[in-house]
């Protein structure tokens, strides 16, 4: 659906799901995860239907993910980081506790 409009430039890594996945500096981690095609961030805790980025500028929660352990970060408005570790959450709960831990 989505795909870049020029090279990656300053090509970093960051981990999904302990998988690789090539990132610009400076990008966030909501249009990393996009330009690679991703087909969701997380899952909703009452339906559990998948979600991705909606609005991109944080007003809208879909694209919380977990960064480094901590959970519900909005991936729109986090800048990627070289081999930073970005988990899908399922649903809010999980994210809660694997964030207390």
């Amino acid at each position: 659906m989505f795909s870049p409009i020029a090279p990656l430039t300053h090509s970093i890594t960051v981990y999904l799901d302990d998988q690789p996945i090539p990132a610009s500096k400076g990008e966030s981690v909501a249009a990393c995860l996009l330009r690679a095609g991703v087909a969701f961030n997380r899952l909703t805790p009452m339906s559990g239907a998948p979600r991705l980025p909606y609005c991109m500028i944080g007003q809208c929660f879909d694209c919380l993910v977990e960064i480094d352990g901590i959970g519900n970060q909005q991936a729109c408005l986090t800048i990627v980081r070289d081999r930073m570790r970005v988990r899908r959450q399922n649903g809010a709960a999980v994210a809660l506790e694997r964030s207390a831990q």
